[in-house]
């Protein structure tokens, strides 16, 4: 019987601990209190610079800007993420998505902490060209993601290639690192001719993007090394998955950011269990690359027409069968659940039923629970469902490919 590591428990007592001391000492409240006029003020008192800097408008500049910030968004990531994977290009892929997802937790749970507004539209002109944006504009607006995730990815991109290929040439790397910088001020000062957001959230986001993508660097190998050898892998990280849910700060107003922490958080977990069970078979080092002689542009094609709608199958099995299952299994433990949109004969039970629901239990349930008196089921729904899409594609997707030969 395998042992259980120290520095696993130490991790997943210090997250409940923190879940705890959070919860009874009202810290959110109380963080929230001290930095939200703050924040406010400077978005208040940027906004005439943002104004200026709308003042140039051209409906070129609003294409631009707006196709631009779409390179950097989530479903762009998510795209890209499974091609990057069935490249060949596994360690990147698989470093890049634990990346995103902790950018994504670290960014948003700062969004709802503090919960500062974005700039005020009008006086300041607001462009959503996408849903995609249309969404983003309804959470809160420091840090500002966009410009976080591109400082972590991008940089994180640039070393990996710079490391890979060990240049000798200072010139190639001055260039790199200029890129870098010149298309992290390129999004930074897209995001303020949108009007999505001012100066504060853009330098916080550049601030806390430096931080993360440090730390990062910093740990990146123990991570991979123990996703690909170490012990209890998917049971230490489907624990560590369930408790960031309710380590994850509550706003002041319901916004899409802790859906999206919970999408990618299903979607680490995925790639963490699946990369851990089949890794000497389809992740390892030597595995078939593009480009090179044992993988064509036409076999990566193949990949891609096989892979792409197998995932989206996965998709909509997996949210289906959480769908039918989940509710099943709360009410079997008494846990009180609500709906906001997936479920309907669950949307009503978020009031005074679920009051009377949350008398009935006992203790060590209210204890377990936290004393909430209720839980959306829509969020464990769309952590297993992009759980199922993550899998298939470092999984159940591979093995199709080895089944026919691409």
């Amino acid at each position: 019987m395998e042992t259980i590591p120290l520095w696993q428990i130490v991790s997943l007592t210090s997250i409940i601990s923190w879940v705890l001391l959070s919860s009874f000492l009202n810290l959110t409240q109380k963080i929230r209190f001290l930095l939200q006029p703050l924040v406010t003020r400077c978005v208040i008192d940027g906004t005439p610079f943002i104004l200026k800097v709308q003042g140039f408008r051209h409906d070129a500049l609003d294409a631009f800007f707006s196709a631009i910030s779409c390179l950097v968004s989530v479903p762009f990531y998510t795209a890209f993420l499974p091609l990057l994977f069935w490249s060949g290009h596994s360690k990147l892929a698989r470093q890049l998505s634990l990346l995103i997802a902790f950018c994504d937790y670290l960014g948003n749970s700062v969004k709802d902490l503090v919960s500062a507004p974005r700039p005020s539209s009008p006086p300041v002109r607001r462009i959503t060209a996408t849903k995609d944006e249309e969404e983003n504009a309804q959470e809160y607006g420091l840090p500002s993601s966009h410009t976080l995730n591109t400082v972590c990815l991008s940089g994180y991109l640039l070393l990996y290639m710079l490391a890979c290929n060990s240049p000798t040439n200072h010139v190639v790397q001055l260039a790199g690192i200029v890129t870098v910088c010149f298309f992290v001020g390129l999004i930074g000062f897209g995001r303020i001719y949108l009007g999505m957001h001012s100066l504060v959230d853009i330098f916080s986001g550049l601030v806390m993007g430096l931080l993360i993508l440090s730390f990062w660097l910093w740990v990146h190998d123990y991570i991979d090394n123990f996703i690909v050898s170490g012990q209890n892998v998917t049971s230490f990280w489907a624990a560590l998955s369930l408790l960031l849910l309710f380590a994850y700060p509550t706003p002041e107003l319901p916004t899409p950011s802790f859906e999206y922490h919970a999408a990618f958080n299903g979607v680490a977990l995925g790639i963490v269990s699946g990369v851990q069970q089949t890794y000497n078979q389809f992740h390892h080092e030597n595995v078939s690359k593009i480009l090179n002689p044992d993988m064509s542009l036409l076999q990566f094609v193949g990949r891609m027409a096989v892979g792409i709608p197998t995932i989206l199958i996965v998709k909509f099995c997996s949210k289906a069968l959480a769908k039918r299952m989940l509710p099943v299994v709360c009410n079997t433990l008494g846990i009180p659940i609500r709906s906001t949109s997936y479920i309907l004969a669950l949307k009503d039970c978020g009031g005074s039923k679920a009051k009377c629901e949350s008398k009935q239990m006992g203790n060590f349930q209210r204890m377990l629970l936290f004393c909430q008196e209720s839980y959306d089921v829509d969020t464990g729904i769309r952590f297993l469902q992009y759980t199922g899409l993550a899998w298939s594609v470092v999984d159940l997707v591979p093995s199709l490919f080895s089944h026919l030969n691409l």
